[in-house]
């Protein structure tokens, strides 16, 4: 029987199922270790709740407790609403949309919700203590349905107080944008002569209490410690089934991290992990991406488990084995590149479980550490996920997307020839070397970009790959097989850029998430810079037309060297007139148009997946022997699961 890696849809939202191909392949013990490293990774699912927001955890539980109830009537148009809307929540860590940030609208009213509630439980509910339920309600129902209130999870918008107009968690008390940039930057000049600079306020929530605005570090013994005590438990297990030395360093300094808080524990954990390049498993635990923070300084919680695809790797590798090459290359100013390119490493990966901010929604390729001068000493890891990117092309074979989109026959049998393998590789090259070109000019803040470096970093990354992926030497690598394959890439990147990626927007709002930013500034530069790009009409519909691909190439190098330029002199004011400028609007008119032909399409524009679960085996003497695999548990019933096993923080 055929694996089924579509699953149920709703709302704007398809899910997936990702199959751990080459896993009977691995030892018990190896199995074993992905068995604990993805119990460790399930356990920090509340953190990350709760850092998209203040009331997403309560928020979550009373809805579970009224969809689970079997005296509320399941058959009513208002309790199907307040379904869709659960699983939205539960998609998003949170009742704000996990790419544009905006709080979902109920479809449910709150006379409904006050209604239903009275019929369940009281002592299944998330009361506080000695509190009643209409004081709950009167706490969280304005959040819930009232729209002016905490609007939005992310807020970018040029102008206004980041962090007072974001509902994200990571400030609170009444802490200003200006006080919390002022705080991180005393920390700053305090270390300033640092060798090893702390990646200030990773780890922590910004709090403003009786005036005095101070850190709660993220820790066992400080916020959030019940959910980090669990996963560090997880992470100990592992430790005994670990597959070398090296690995069971890796752990064991990411548990004193844990167990700490400590910044500079965890500089030594990222160098280590970087270190370890003999383990078929890896992981990522922890707080990392800064992209939830408007400031850019706090780390989401997200975990990945992961065991590497040998066969997919050999391109990888070729890559970071040329990167001093690539370095070398690279059309920005030679002030800006590394004069020795050091410890890149690149693996095909499979990933075996998601959590956190990689789950339901995942990335497709990871590049780290993020820290700058870990990158400049010590390299950088990159992984491509295939069975991730497997999963999305055969769930989107045949859908008719490309024909509604592709501006004519040709485009789209070269797109067709080379399209996977060139969208894998511009991954592989904007993570392997993208993210880890190019140098800061000593003394400049890596923060200095401010609200604003996400979407610079981005934009380097991708430009860096679409530079390249044209370059004969990829085909002297035996990385393209020919040189007409990168058109394909350059053609769908333009069109997702100008075009498609406006499916993602709901009408009237802006541009916000990095990504789509970043993919924004890099097409409509492009477009608005030359006449080598143009949106063509024909039979009422927009197409995208490039005229002269070499020439977009050229255009390509020349916004990669004043990115760069931009982030390495940390040119505030240039990157926020790049961004504003080309990056944020979004055309009304085109983005009618490209909704109504997608909506016709009957697709849904965001993808995400259900984990496999995994149930150990044991033999007689109450050991594991093995880990089997079910990818037959539904949607809801994994989400419930999980509230359920790994609920530690409500």
């Amino acid at each position: 029987m055929g694996f089924n890696y579509q699953d149920e849809r709703f709302a704007d939202l398809q899910l997936l199922r990702y199959r751990l191909n080459g896993f009977e392949r691995l030892s018990v013990q190896q199995k074993v270790l992905v068995y604990y490293l993805s119990q460790a990774t399930l356990y920090g699912r509340d953190i990350t709740f709760d850092q998209f927001g203040k009331y997403n955890l309560r928020i979550r539980k009373l809805l579970e407790v009224v969809y689970c109830d079997l005296t509320i009537p399941h058959d009513t148009d208002e309790f199907r609403a307040l379904e869709i809307y659960l699983k939205r929540v539960w998609f998003s860590s949170g009742i704000y949309h996990h790419y544009g940030c905006e709080k979902f609208r109920p479809g449910f009213s709150a006379a409904y919700l006050h209604n239903a509630i009275r019929c369940v439980d009281a002592r299944k509910l998330p009361l506080k203590e000695g509190e009643s339920i209409d004081e709950m309600c009167e706490e969280l129902f304005p959040v819930i349905f009232d729209e002016t209130v905490l609007p939005k999870r992310v807020n970018k918008t040029d102008g206004e107080d980041l962090i007072l107009t974001s509902a994200c968690h990571f400030y609170d008390g009444g802490v200003t944008q200006q006080e919390a940039e002022a705080f991180y930057e005393r920390m700053k000049q305090e270390q300033a002569d640092s060798k090893t600079p702390s990646s200030y306020g990773l780890n922590s929530t910004l709090v403003k209490e009786n005036g005095e605005i101070k850190e709660l570090v993220w820790s066992a013994n400080g916020r959030y410690a019940n959910a980090i005590r669990h996963i560090v438990y997880w992470l100990e297990k592992a430790l005994s089934v670990a597959e070398n030395e090296q690995q069971r360093k890796v752990i064991s300094i990411l548990i004193s991290y844990y167990k700490t808080g400590d910044l500079q524990t965890f500089n030594e954990y990222c160098i280590e992990w970087l270190k370890d390049h003999d383990s078929t498993i890896d992981f990522i635990n922890g707080f990392i991406e800064v992209y939830g923070d408007p400031l850019g300084l706090k780390g989401s919680w997200e975990g990945l488990v992961e065991y590497i695809d040998e066969e997919a790797t050999h391109r990888t590798r070729t890559i970071s084995n040329n990167a001093q090459w690539f370095e070398d290359h690279s059309p920005v100013d030679a002030r800006f590149r590394k004069p020795v390119v050091k410890g890149v490493s690149a693996n095909v990966i499979c990933a075996a479980m998601l959590g956190g901010d990689e789950y339901p929604s995942t990335a497709i390729g990871i590049n780290l550490p993020n820290a700058d001068w870990i990158r400049a000493e010590y390299g950088s890891k990159s992984i491509t996920i295939s069975n991730i990117t497997d999963a999305y092309n055969k769930a989107a074979h045949g859908n008719g997307f490309k024909e509604e989109f592709v501006i004519d026959a040709e485009m789209l049998s070269l797109i067709d020839k080379y399209g996977d393998v060139c969208d894998d590789l511009h991954t592989d090259l904007h993570e392997c070397l993208g993210h880890g070109s190019g140098q800061l000019l000593p003394g400049v803040d890596p923060d200095a970009l401010k609200a604003y470096g996400n979407t610079i970093e981005e934009a380097r990354a991708d430009l860096f790959g679409l530079y390249y992926i044209a370059d004969k030497k990829l085909v002297e690598l035996g990385l393209t097989p020919d040189e007409e394959a990168y058109k394909s890439q350059y053609y769908t990147y333009m069109m997702n850029g100008l075009m498609t990626q406006l499916i993602r927007i709901t009408p009237g709002n802006q541009i916000e998430e990095a990504h789509m930013r970043n993919r924004a500034l890099i097409a409509h530069w492009c477009y608005e810079n030359s006449d080598v790009v143009r949106l063509k009409k024909r039979d009422g519909k927009t197409y995208v037309e490039i005229v002269d691909f070499e020439e977009l190439r050229r255009l390509f190098a020349r916004l990669l060297a004043e990115i760069q330029r931009i982030k390495s002199e940390g040119d505030f004011e240039a990157a926020r007139q790049l961004v504003e400028h080309y990056a944020v609007k979004v055309d009304p008119e085109l983005h009618q148009e490209v909704l109504e032909r997608y909506k016709k399409l009957g697709l849904a524009p965001y993808k995400g997946f259900i984990n496999p679960q995994m149930l150990p085996v044991y033999d007689e003497n109450g050991n594991i022997c093995d880990i089997q695999l079910d990818y037959g548990e539904s949607y809801a019933h994994q989400m419930l699961r999980y509230s359920t096993e790994y609920g530690t923080l409500i």
